[in-house]
């Protein structure tokens, strides 16, 4: 990171949050732990509390082999302090038989120095139009 305090960049955070959707990164328990906060709690996308022993260890434990490629979109950073930002965007994912999945995400990382960690992330998986073109009431 080129700056040693202050607010992080879209930049950079966006760099960070990638880093975690690599099936390489995800799978190393060493690379999670150095991207994630002592104290780190998601919201999963399933439903899920994960905190940060336990995201790590299923993270680790992913084949990833049928899951088909995350695509990202539409970031967004905005500040929360003088180090401390809230990330959000949009993932997609489509599996093999052509069905997608479409997760809203959002992601609060914190500056110590000169490293950045995610202190919280949460995933919510966002309503399909019908062939209608209207979502359903939840």
């Amino acid at each position: 990171m080129d700056r040693v305090s202050g607010v992080p960049t879209l930049g950079e955070i966006r760099s960070l949050e990638e880093a975690l959707h690599r099936p390489e990164v995800r799978r190393s328990r060493a690379a999670v732990a150095a991207l994630l906060a002592e104290g780190f709690v998601e919201f999963g996308s399933s439903g899920e509390v994960f905190d940060r022993n336990r995201i790590i260890e299923h993270m680790a434990g992913e084949s990833g082999a049928d899951d088909g490629e995350m695509c990202a979109s539409n970031y967004a950073l905005r500040p929360l302090g003088h180090d401390a930002v809230l990330l959000t965007y949009e993932t997609r994912r489509e599996d093999r038989g052509g069905s997608g999945r479409h997760v809203l995400r959002c992601s609060v990382w914190t500056r110590d120095g000169a490293v950045c960690r995610m202190v919280f992330h949460q995933g919510t998986v966002k309503a399909q139009a019908g062939p209608d073109g209207a979502v359903p009431d939840r």
